[in-house]
């Protein structure tokens, strides 16, 4: 038959390794020379369609299994990279970069870990900076690197919180794991552990315990549906995403033990979110739903923050989302949680503007509050923001409420339910940090810009906090 070539050298090198054979001996195999097969595995003959036939009644393999499942998500992980403005007046050509994924993916994926591994670092060195830029913050070399929480930050940046290999896997358990009921069978099937609901009395103040003796997993009774399946979910992924997650742990540039705790932690509850809200569905769902988070939850069966969580992550390369930013703080301003998937300037400067939204849901309990913010350099965005309450469920349970915000850039309003209210308000405008916003006549500034110097106030009286020189 007339075959079309193709060139297959790394994943036949590949196969003729995993089957423990020699070139010499798969050339005896196939009635072929040892030089042909060197040949082909350097790209330098291809492999036609005879060539492949022969290989899979030989061997009793799938002719599929020797076409790369990865190449096409490896180009397109590879033309995300080449947008970077490092790569800026390098000319590759969309077909050049589908050759090198298909025929050196061994390249392309060096090329995919040297440039995580410096967007790693960039952002590492943005804490760092950062740091020492806080008055009374210790600066001394390295402070940024010893931080486990800023490491834990930059990992998940520099991965713009998307891991397809835990999407797949997660998707793919979600076809049986669909329901709370699912997973309590599976758990008991699969790892012989009983998954049970009890009280506080038990768990002292814990979610969930995996008592390994009883072989029994305890979820916390007080609890709602969507935290029972999560702490389900998670359960399993603490079990069976084991090998993963470490890999993606190893790969890391992560210097201390801590950070290497929180990245595993992250990681494991990313695949349980991803087993509640596959990635294919849940991206459509947010399409068709407009993004709008509750709705979103009311179809998952999950909370609020989950969705805002959860959507954050929609950035698989030629698939992706909207890209939000996300921020979890409570009523004091503490961040405690950050994700950014959309560039947003408060990534690394937390909610210091009282102006934002983020910080008024606490005096509106239950209401997603959505407003339209401008910075000072003019650029607009989306804050989609509802206060969460953490813990409680049973009478003198302690709790805590924060507020949890999600925002994209304003150009993306037309894809938002909200837009349809926010498309013709005018935008509040918020900075970035007091210290760092220039806007004169700010009533809600708690301390003067950098770099200005304060009017005197001894015949008017301005009726702002500071009132500074705008020449």
């Amino acid at each position: 038959m007339a075959g079309k070539a193709l060139y297959l050298g790394p994943r036949l090198k590949k196969l003729r390794r995993d089957l423990g054979l020699t070139q010499a001996i798969m050339a005896t195999d196939l009635d072929i020379s040892s030089s042909y097969i060197a040949l082909m595995e350097r790209n330098q003959r291809p492999v036609t369609a005879e060539m492949l036939l022969k290989l899979a009644t030989t061997y009793r393999i799938d002719v599929g299994e020797l076409a790369d499942e990865d190449a096409d998500e490896t180009a397109k992980r590879l033309q995300g990279v080449l947008k970077d403005p490092i790569f800026a007046d390098i000319a590759i050509e969309p077909l050049d970069i589908e050759d090198i994924a298909t025929s050196y993916p061994g390249m392309a994926e060096a090329l995919l870990r040297l440039h995580t591994a410096f967007g790693e670092e960039q952002l590492a060195l943005a804490e760092r900076h950062e740091t020492s830029a806080i008055p009374g913050a210790k600066a001394e070399e390295g402070a940024g690197r010893s931080d486990p929480v800023g490491e834990a930050r930059a990992f998940l940046a520099a991965r713009r919180n998307c891991f397809p290999e835990l999407d797949d896997t997660a998707a793919q358990a979600a076809r049986a794991l669909d329901s709370y009921e699912a997973m309590r069978d599976h758990l008991a099937q699969q790892h012989g552990l009983e998954l049970r609901l009890t009280d506080d009395g038990l768990l002292r103040g814990a979610l969930r315990w995996h008592d390994y003796h009883r072989r029994r997993v305890y979820i916390a009774e007080r609890l709602d549906h969507a935290g029972r399946r999560f702490q389900a979910a998670l359960q399993i992924a603490i079990l069976e995403q084991e090998a993963p997650i470490t890999e993606l742990v190893a790969e890391s540039r992560l210097a201390s033990d801590d950070g290497k705790r929180l990245v595993r932690r992250a990681l494991q509850s990313y695949w349980a979110a991803a087993l509640l809200m596959p990635y294919r569905s849940f991206k459509r769902a947010a399409e068709d739903l407009r993004y709008d988070v509750e709705a979103l939850g009311s179809r998952f069966t999950v909370s609020f923050e989950q969705v805002a969580h959860r959507l954050t992550t929609l950035q698989r390369p030629g698939d992706e989302g909207v890209p939000f930013f996300f921020l979890r703080v409570d009523r004091a301003g503490n961040v405690s949680k950050r994700l950014d998937g959309a560039g947003f300037p408060f990534a690394r400067h937390g909610g210091g503007c009282p102006l934002w939204n983020v910080h008024r849901v606490f005096d509106r309990p239950a209401e997603v509050d959505a407003q339209l913010i401008e910075l000072p350099d003019g650029e607009r965005y989306v804050s989609i923001a509802r206060m969460v309450r953490g813990g409680g469920g049973s009478f003198g349970a302690s709790s805590v409420n924060r507020a949890v915000a999600i925002t994209c850039s304003a150009s993306n309003l037309d894809m938002l339910v909200y837009g349809d209210t926010l498309k013709d308000a005018e935008p509040t405008p918020i900075g970035v940090a007091c210290r760092m916003c220039h806007r004169p006549r700010c009533v809600a500034r708690s301390a003067p810009p950098m770099g200005r110097e304060i009017v005197p106030s001894r015949f008017r009286e301005s009726g702002v906090p500071f009132d500074f020189s705008v020449d």
